[in-house]
């Protein structure tokens, strides 16, 4: 196996589902002081920052790389197997390539790269959870003003926007009682839910636009009226304020139907990140698009409603898009990626990192 490879089984070994992270980024910090010669640090929420010397450059100004540590569920106990070149996990788990293959490729370019400038290495927590690592990141620490982001699937594409979203949790009380003794008596906080939940809209509700109930739980046993529901939800768009007012929607929604029910209702939200777009002119699209163009592929200059870091970043001040790292079927326990997609990967990397010099 190449060291490309061999270093990736490495990482997809150590468990790091999100919140479970500190193991794995102890270990990728000791592996980049070693390998890279990079100054690694941990801030307060436990992101790591490897800081390393520019080679063989003239250029002064770092320049950023992010990837995350964490991964989805389940993500404990992966065993990793090959055949046909197509990394696989045994099917119970995920495989980890997103974003432990990012994390990968980026070693293996910095160290095959004859030159690159200063570079600034971000390695996030808690990254699936809403980006919350890229959102306690201080980056008046950093000096970087442009980034690349390696958590995008297609090897082809560079994404300069991303969305504004919102998380949501209601909760929803009535009042409990013995479903067969008295059940008139009781008032069902998990009907009140179903109630708001069949009159939401959901799914691409518009041109950039997503809304989506994720959880629901309610009730405790089988013969009880249930008087305690909970509704986690979240609304995304291109468009801030279009994700704001499906946030009002919402709470519209939740509200009427605690009403017409006889509930009480709770409702807190948190914006994780806002709607960002890396204009056309910007270095770090131009690296990208000629990187990209560099291994034979056609750039996919693209937005999504899916998020990432670079939401984070481009909102406080770094021009950061994301490109690919050759992942296929993310969050799911067929995920897989073919090495000479790492391969490819790598090619564009390095050659960021060489033509930032």
């Amino acid at each position: 196996m190449t060291r490309l490879v061999t270093s990736f089984l490495e990482m997809v070994a150590i468990d790091s589902e999100s919140g479970d992270e500190a193991e794995f980024l102890a270990y990728l910090g000791d592996r980049l002081a070693g390998e890279l010669g990079a100054n690694c640090s941990f801030d307060d929420f436990g992101n790591l920052i490897a800081r390393l010397a520019g080679k063989r450059t003239t250029a002064r100004r770092p320049i950023l790389f992010g990837v995350h540590g964490d991964t989805v569920k389940p993500g404990r106990g992966i065993v990793p197997s090959i055949e046909g070149g197509v990394i696989r996990s045994a099917g119970n788990t995920i495989l980890g390539a997103d974003d432990k293959a990012g994390i990968a490729e980026l070693i293996e370019a910095v160290l095959t790269a004859d030159r690159h400038p200063p570079l600034e290495i971000v390695v996030t927590r808690e990254e699936e959870l809403g980006a919350r690592g890229a959102r306690h990141l201080d980056v008046t620490s950093l000096g970087s003003r442009i980034g690349f982001v390696v958590d995008m699937d297609a090897l082809d594409a560079v994404v300069v926007g991303g969305p504004s979203k919102v998380s949501i949790d209601v909760e929803i009380t009535g009042r409990p009682a013995h479903a067969a003794m008295e059940p008139e008596k009781g008032i069902s906080a998990v009907r009140a839910a179903a109630h708001a939940i069949v009159q939401l809209e959901e799914g691409r509700v518009a041109d950039g636009t997503t809304v989506n109930v994720g959880i629901m739980r309610g009730g405790e046993i089988r013969n009880g009226v249930p008087g305690h529901a909970l509704v986690q939800l979240e609304c995304r768009s291109l468009s801030h304020e279009a994700c704001l007012e499906q946030e009002r929607r919402i709470r519209d929604v939740f509200e009427h139907a605690a009403s017409t029910h006889g509930t009480s209702v709770s409702i807190t939200s948190e914006l994780s990140y806002r709607a960002s777009h890396v204009p056309a002119e910007s270095p770090a699209v131009a690296l990208a698009t000629a990187a990209i163009d560099s291994v034979g592929l056609e750039p996919d200059i693209r937005t999504i409603v899916g998020g990432t870091d670079a939401s984070v970043l481009n909102e406080r001040g770094i021009e950061t898009v994301v490109i690919g790292a050759g992942v296929r079927n993310e969050h799911s326990t067929d995920e897989e990626i073919d090495t000479a997609s790492m391969e490819i990967a790598v090619r564009i990397l390095r050659h960021i990192l060489v033509q930032a010099s």
